[in-house]
């Protein structure tokens, strides 16, 4: 962690107001602006107060927190807001564990991860049986941050788990039997509701749903919450949609506030008030395996990951995992997507 990173404070001037010179009786000359009236001077200031806000650290929960990052509707930002809501709280002094279960493998690439098909992987978790500590793997460059990185083999596990004891519950066994102490846990779904999504429903105590601003941004999700209602009533009972997190936000765009309406009139207070915006270098960061916080920490992307992260942190403090927590599912009608199609 770069807890250092405010040590200075803003590079800013430590004299309120213009300073003056005496140049004659009545002559006064202001001194040049400050370094922050540059573009590069800016986002050197937002890079340092980022960090120095990351480093003031959040409550920590009572015990971990499992958050499910799902949505089976693809190229909502499911990946980009696992990784960067982990680092984010990672920075803000937890320690996090990200599960990557999905084949394609993004997020151990994203948090510059080693998954080639010989690196135990959660494939072996699943399917071998092999223990969680075996797997994982502590990310470069941001302390207190971890990931159990997923292989291509993982695109055969769906089959592969079908005919094995326990197919819906094996995640969840080895997070219990993971002996090392976490604060957070974020399992990144693939875009699908099949036996992996299902087992990261049933380990898991919330489900965090990123729903992007565009045009049929929640076709589909009533299925999804349908599932978690169904997980719910049969295998886990303390399961929630806790978090709603709106993605690609372009401030531009009147569908985008239509959107972002339409979302917070129908689940209300389970949405984030901090949205997260269109932007290049979120989607830059993931080339050079790097979140946007370490890629770019004083982008626009880099800020809203942070604020995001820390709303997470502050709803979750002595809040816990009350199962009688209203949750969205009981109040999820087919007949909200009839407006936005």
């Amino acid at each position: 962690m770069r807890s250092d990173a405010n040590i200075a404070g803003p590079m800013t001037d430590p004299v309120p107001g213009p300073r003056t010179e005496s140049m004659g009786d009545d002559v006064s000359r202001e001194t040049p602006p400050p370094m922050d009236d540059t573009p590069i001077g800016r986002a050197a200031q937002l890079a340092v107060e980022a960090l120095g806000r990351a480093g003031e650290g959040l409550p920590r929960p009572d015990q971990t927190r499992v958050i499910v990052v799902a949505n089976q509707k693809g190229g909502v930002g499911k990946t980009t807001t696992t990784v960067n809501l982990a680092a984010s709280l990672a920075l803000h002094g937890g320690r996090v564990l990200v599960i990557d279960l999905d084949p394609q493998g993004n997020a151990s690439t994203a948090l510059g991860i080693d998954h080639h098909a010989e690196v135990p992987s959660i494939y072996d978790v699943l399917v071998e049986s092999r223990p969680l500590a075996e797997v994982v793997q502590p990310v470069p460059d941001v302390e207190g941050l971890f990931c159990a990185p997923a292989t291509i083999d993982l695109a055969g596990a769906e089959i592969e788990l079908v005919s094995l004891v326990a197919r819906e519950s094996r995640l969840e066994r080895a997070i219990q039997a993971y002996e090392q102490p976490l604060d957070y846990i974020l399992i990144d779904c693939p875009p699908s509701l099949g036996l992996l999504t299902v087992n990261a429903l049933v380990a898991g105590q919330e489900v965090l749903i990123p729903i992007q601003c565009e045009y049929y941004a929640l076709e589909g999700l009533g299925q999804l919450l349908r599932n978690v209602d169904l997980v719910r009533g049969h295998l886990n009972p303390t399961l929630h949609v806790s978090t709603i997190l709106l993605t690609m936000y372009d401030g531009r765009t009147r569908l985008a506030s239509q959107v972002a309406d339409e979302v917070r009139s129908h689940f209300g207070d389970e949405v984030l008030r901090t949205s997260i915006p269109r932007s290049v270098r979120i989607s830059e960061a993931p080339s050079y395996g790097q979140t946007v916080l370490t890629y770019d920490p004083g982008s626009s992307g880099a800020l809203s990951y942070l604020e995001a992260a820390r709303e997470i942190a502050l709803r979750g403090a002595g809040v816990g995992y009350d199962p009688t927590h209203a949750h969205i599912g009981a109040q999820s009608d087919p007949s909200m997507m009839k407006g936005m199609q």
